[in-house]
């Protein structure tokens, strides 16, 4: 897979994110970045990366992502691996 497929991946994780209320608000209060911020950084893979890493902390929110996007779950995952995301993680 490209890095261009792995950032529309993320960039539709953003979009799953900020389509519900309950996820844009914890991802928000959780990465203290807010809306300017997030329009500013939509280009960059970390931030990229930090809506993917927001996601696979807690399962069920994976899963219904992944899911939106037609995805396994461990597509996400692999996409935030090439993206920067879990970097010294490696066991």
């Amino acid at each position: 897979m490209t890095t261009e497929a792995h950032e529309i991946i993320a960039l539709n994780a953003v979009a799953h994110i900020l389509a519900h209320d309950d996820l844009r608000d914890r991802f928000m209060a959780l990465t203290g970045l807010d809306a300017d911020n997030l329009r500013s950084g939509i280009d960059n893979h970390e931030t990229l990366a930090s809506a993917l890493d927001f996601l696979i902390s807690f399962e069920p929110d994976l899963i219904d992502a992944a899911a939106a996007q037609g995805l396994p779950p461990e597509e996400l995952v692999k996409a935030w691996r090439a993206l920067g995301g879990g970097k010294g993680q490696e066991w």
